[in-house]
């Protein structure tokens, strides 16, 4: 039986084997413009020959223009925090610091409805219902977090003025949370997953102890989850890093797939993960990145990629792709079509 790209990714999402695994494939800008030009592809050429099982729609910002009044600022956040460097860039201040509860309520929060979602369901049509449509927005509360405060002063503060930090975090979330209510009311019934992102670990494991993670994180988690389910959606959370400690607390806040898994990274062992959360957490990702695409030749990529669905695959619960969402430019264009053929190939339920 042969199924749509949203049939299999659904699928995998209920625990279920479908025809094949299905394939994700996110790139970063630089790359994604390489890859085109070597293969003479459009955009949608490009995801239709790597293979890519999902399709993204986002809202657009619509808000007022503020100009930057850094003049080394490339990018300014929605919270206001003015950035600089490669990419987003990092924060050139953190305006909350050495806030008090009463500043952080009178700090001026953007509103949700700055967000236009009126092209959202419109985007979706276009796949026609072919593929798994991720939708919602990015809610990366924790790093807004850290840009409004700065990180070793959030450790500080997550100890000794708990209340602010608890504020801080009310208001992030009540933005996100809005927004992506408008989202799932203007086109819920095109969309298929909740996707959003938090990175809560490092190479060498968890940026916060198992504890402050159930105090600060957890119910926020749940709530942005509590809503996602509500439209019946699943539930996919981005999140790097060695997390092996948090991801019974991530299932039971109520994400059903994980994105994206870096088995490079302490504690992140394949076999390990898949026996202990395989029958309870959609894992997206797991081949390499680092030391598989860009250290390596097709052929090696082509091994590898068949070392992780041998583990990975059985009894559905898995999406394969690069360990990481945005593919480096410096990643070779045979590699990724190496990675992408072989699970489709390889990656066959009988």
């Amino acid at each position: 039986m042969s199924f749509t790209s949203q049939q299999r990714v659904l699928a995998a999402y209920e625990h279920h084997e479908p025809d094949r695994v299905p394939c994700w494939c996110g790139a970063s800008i630089e790359f994604w413009e390489k890859a085109k030009k070597e293969l003479s592809l459009d955009d949608e050429g490009l995801r239709l020959r790597f293979r890519d099982d999902f399709r993204r729609v986002f809202a657009e910002y619509a808000g007022p223009e503020f100009a930057l009044e850094n003049k080394q600022a490339t990018y300014r956040t929605v919270f206001g925090i003015e950035r600089k460097g490669y990419g987003y860039g990092q924060p050139l201040s953190h305006p909350l610091a050495d806030a008090t509860v009463k500043r952080v309520h009178e700090y001026p929060w953007p509103d949700p409805a700055w967000m236009d979602v009126s092209k959202i369901k419109s985007q979706a049509q276009a796949y026609n219902g072919q593929y798994a449509i991720l939708g919602g927005d990015w809610s990366p509360f924790w790093h807004d977090l850290i840009d409004l405060v700065g990180m070793e002063e959030l450790y500080v503060k997550m100890y000794m003025t708990p209340d602010v930090v608890d504020a801080i975090l009310q208001h992030l979330v009540d933005y996100y949370f809005e927004v992506s209510q408008r989202i799932f009311d203007a086109a819920t019934d095109v969309i298929d997953l909740f996707f959003f992102g938090n990175d809560f670990g490092s190479q060498m494991g968890p940026l916060m102890s198992p504890k402050m993670f159930e105090r600060f994180m957890v119910p926020h988690l749940k709530r942005l989850c509590d809503l996602g389910h509500s439209y019946r959606l699943k539930v996919q959370m981005h999140c790097c890093g060695g997390i092996y400690e948090l991801i019974p607390m991530m299932i039971d806040a109520g994400i059903d797939g994980l994105h994206a898994v870096q088995p490079s990274c302490k504690g992140m062992d394949l076999k390990r993960l898949k026996a202990d959360f395989g029958d309870r957490m959609v894992f997206n990702g797991a081949i390499d990145s680092h030391h598989t695409l860009i250290e390596k030749g097709p052929v090696g990529v082509r091994e590898d990629t068949r070392e992780v669905l041998d583990t990975m695959m059985p009894s559905g619960g898995f999406v394969a792709g690069a360990s990481h969402d945005a593919i480096l430019e410096e990643t070779s264009v045979a590699n990724v079509l190496a990675m992408v053929d072989t699970i489709y190939e390889y990656g066959v339920y009988s």
